[in-house]
C-alpha cells in the first residue's frame, strides 16, 4: 500500500470534519486558524503523523537535515527576567554567571581551526556592557580570521535592546551587523507571541510585534532567519495557532525563513517550576500541526539536545526533516533547564548513525540548507576514520 493510500485509509476512520482537513491538506491546500485548532484539539496521534509525515515526504522524501556547527554563549548575565529561564542570572547577581571577552570569544572560533565546521551560532543573555559596538567588532574579528564561516547570531530579543541602547532603528542597526558580519539569525527569544501568556512568563522583553518588526528587517536586508515557539507551558492550543499564524503572515510577505522550531518547556531550576511539562505525545502533536499548518515554511527542526536523542528520532515520522547538528560545545541554555541531552555534542558518525536507525537519509547542509554531502551510503568506520568528516 503506497503512503498516500494509507493516509487515506486514517482519513476514512476518523470524523468527517477531520476528513475534510485531511483531504485538503493532500490537496495542498491551507488550513485555517479553527482547522488547526481542530487539530489539536480533535486530531488522534494516528491521523495528525500520518498526515505530517506525508507532507514530509512530498517536500523532501527521506532526507533528513544537519549541520556541523558550534556555539558561543557570551554571557548568561541578562537584564530581563523570564520566569521560564534557568539559564540567566540578573545584572546585580551577575557574578554567579560568566562574561566573554572579544578575545575568549574569537580563541572559541580558533579553537576550530581545520575543523569542518560550518557555522558559529552566537545567542546569549542581554548584558548592558555587550552592546552593538562590542559585538560589532567581534562579528568583524570572527570573519578576519575565518571569512568562510557562517554567523547566525542574535535573538531580537538581544537585538531590540542592542538597537535601543545605540539609538538606532531596526533597520540601521540590522544593516550595521549585516556589513560587519552577521549572516543570519536564530529564532529565539518568540516564547509565545500572545499578550495574555507574554505577560505572564516574559512580560519586560520585546513583544510580539517588535520581534517580528526584526525579523521583517532582517529578511528585507537579504538575511534568513528561524523561527522558534517555546510550548508545553501555561499556554492554550490556541496560543499555539496564534502564535504559528503570526509567523506565516510574515513569511508570505517576505519568504524569509528557513525553519520552524517548536522548543519544549522543561522546568528545572526556574519559577515556572511548578508547571507540568508536556508529554511526549503532546510533543508529537505539536510537532504534526506545526508542519501542517507551517505550510509556507520549507523546514522543520527538531532540537535534539532538549528532546533527547530517542524522542528527536521518533519527531521524524511527525514532520521534522531537521535535528539541527553536532552543536559541538558546552551548551549550556537548555542543559541548565533539565534538557534530556545534558553534554550536547555528537559526532558526525552519531548524529548520520541516529538519522539512519530510524530509516531516514542524513544529508549535511549548510546554514541556508544547501546540501554539502549525502551519508545516504557512506560506511560509518569511514566517518570516523577521516578527519575531514568529523
Amino acid at each position: 500500500m503506497s503512503t498516500i493510500t494509507q493516509v487515506e485509509a486514517i482519513l476514512k476512520t476518523t470524523s468527517k470534519e477531520l476528513e475534510q482537513i485531511g483531504e485538503k491538506i493532500l490537496a495542498e491546500q491551507r488550513i485555517t486558524p479553527e482547522e488547526g485548532l481542530l487539530l489539536f484539539e480533535k486530531g488522534t496521534l494516528s491521523y495528525l503523523g500520518a498526515l505530517a509525515n506525508q507532507v514530509r515526504e512530498r517536500r523532501h522524501g527521506n532526507k533528513t537535515y544537519f549541520n556541523r556547527n558550534f556555539h558561543i554563549e557570551p554571557t548568561n548575565v541578562c537584564v530581563f527576567t523570564c520566569h521560564f529561564c534557568s539559564y540567566s542570572r540578573v545584572y546585580a547577581h551577575r557574578d554567579e554567571g560568566w562574561e566573554l571577552s572579544q578575545q575568549q570569544m574569537l580563541d572559541i572560533v580558533k579553537s576550530y581551526d581545520g575543523k569542518p565546521v560550518t557555522e558559529v551560532h552566537i545567542v546569549g543573555g542581554v548584558h548592558p556592557k555587550m552592546n552593538m559596538e562590542f559585538f560589532v567588532e567581534v562579528l568583524k574579528k570572527i570573519k578576519a580570521h575565518r571569512p568562510d564561516l557562517h554567523i547566525k547570531g542574535f535573538t531580537a530579543v538581544e537585538l531590540d535592546y542592542m538597537f535601543r541602547k545605540a539609538k538606532l532603528t531596526i533597520e540601521e542597526g540590522m544593516h550595521r551587523l549585516h556589513e560587519a558580519g552577521l549572516d543570519s539569525m536564530p529564532g529565539g527569544g518568540a516564547e509565545i507571541f500572545h499578550p495574555d501568556v507574554r505577560q505572564v512568563i516574559c512580560a519586560d522583553k520585546v513583544d510580539a510585534d517588535g520581534w517580528l518588526k526584526i525579523h521583517e528587517a532582517a529578511h528585507r536586508e537579504g538575511m534568513h532567519t528561524n523561527a522558534t515557539m517555546l510550548y508545553g507551558h501555561i499556554e492554550t492550543y490556541a496560543h499555539r495557532i496564534d502564535h504559528m499564524q503570526r509567523l506565516r503572515d510574515l513569511q508570505d510577505r517576505t519568504g524569509g525563513f528557513n525553519t520552524f522550531i517548536p522548543l519544549k518547556f522543561r522546568n528545572k531550576d526556574n519559577d515556572m517550576s511548578h508547571v507540568s511539562e508536556s508529554s511526549i505525545v503532546e510533543d508529537m502533536k505539536l510537532y504534526a500541526v506545526a508542519r501542517l499548518y507551517m505550510d509556507n515554511f520549507p523546514h522543520l527542526k527538531a532540537y535534539w539536545p532538549m528532546l533527547g536523542r530517542q524522542n528527536a528520532q521518533l519527531t521524524l515520522s511527525f514532520g521534522v526533516n531537521d535535528l539541527d547538528g553536532t552543536i559541538d560545545d558546552t551548551t549550556k541554555i537548555y542543559s541548565m533547564a533539565g534538557s534530556e541531552e545534558q553534554t550536547p555534542s555528537l559526532s558526525t558518525a552519531q548524529l548520520v548513525s541516529l538519522i539512519r536507525q530510524v530509516g531516514r537519509e542524513p544529508v549535511e547542509r549548510d546554514t541556508l540548507y544547501n546540501e554539502i554531502k549525502n551519508y545516504k551510503d557512506v560506511d560509518l568506520n569511514t566517518i570516523n576514520s577521516d578527519p575531514s568528516l568529523n
